[in-house]
């Protein structure tokens, strides 16, 4: 396989796709069923990630994003049949608020990429959404079925994909073990609370963020939600209040 992913098996139906050589050490999620697969989130799309999937699904592969950020929908072009959530249908039409060079800058930011890679021919990825995803809605995969969580905050159509038979919550960046990101005029802190507080409700018993460390439990989900109930109430839960770093993880408003 490309040494630019790393392959890690889940379980005998789950593989876990990751771009370590690149700063943000982006996860993917490859869930296969027996009429079909879904791939959660697509990579930075330095390198073609469906030769990858293919070596891994034998069934038609559909992508669906956690939400529509470089970072996660640079693959998307390999796969025509693909969901986002309809708030950020805009950013797949032209509407995306940076510059592509500023899209290109972060690509290349501590990023240790193939040789043959042209950064100025880096776009971010266009197109229409076979599916529309909304909060509440099933994908069933045959034999396998996933929830679709709005779950706003680090981005207006944020979503999680929750698979209850296995206690797995697939949390994209609402989730992750480093510095969340909710500065950006695009965030909303309260929203973030909120969805903390929703996912926390789940009898969750493994977690997969989008970035970073795997090695995470249902516990943090518990800490980050306390610490936004906490900034929340000394009034500090909104953009310009700083960083708040809570060890293990932070919050960047």
């Amino acid at each position: 396989m490309n040494d630019w992913f790393t392959v890690d098996k889940i379980d005998e139906s789950t593989w876990c796709i990751s771009e370590y050589r690149h700063w943000e050490e982006t996860h993917c999620y490859l869930l296969n069923g027996m009429e079909r697969s879904l791939l959660i989130d697509t990579g930075l799309g330095i390198c073609n990630i469906y030769d990858v999937v293919t070596r891994l699904a034998s069934k038609p592969v559909s992508a669906a994003a956690t939400h529509i950020h470089w970072d996660h929908i640079g693959g998307h072009q390999y796969f025509p049949d693909f969901y986002a959530h309809g708030e950020e249908l805009d950013w797949l039409q032209g509407g995306f608020p940076l510059p592509i060079e500023t899209v290109r800058a972060m690509v290349l930011d501590r990023c240790d990429p193939p040789e043959d890679f042209d950064v100025s021919q880096y776009t971010l990825f266009q197109g229409t959404p076979t599916r529309i995803l909304r909060d509440g809605d099933i994908i069933d995969l045959g034999g396998r079925v996933v929830e679709v969580l709005h779950t706003p905050g680090h981005s207006p159509g944020h979503l999680c994909f929750w698979e209850e038979a296995g206690g797995y919550l697939f949390t994209g960046d609402l989730v992750y073990q480093d510095t969340l990101l909710a500065y950006y005029p695009s965030t909303d802190p309260d929203a973030y609370r909120a969805s903390l507080e929703r996912i926390s409700e789940l009898p969750v018993k493994r977690v997969f963020p989008a970035h970073h460390s795997l090695d995470i439990g249902p516990e943090l989900i518990f800490r980050m939600r306390d610490a936004f109930r906490e900034l929340n109430a000394k009034g500090l839960l909104h953009h310009g209040s700083g960083t708040f770093d809570y060890g293990d993880w932070a919050v960047w408003l």
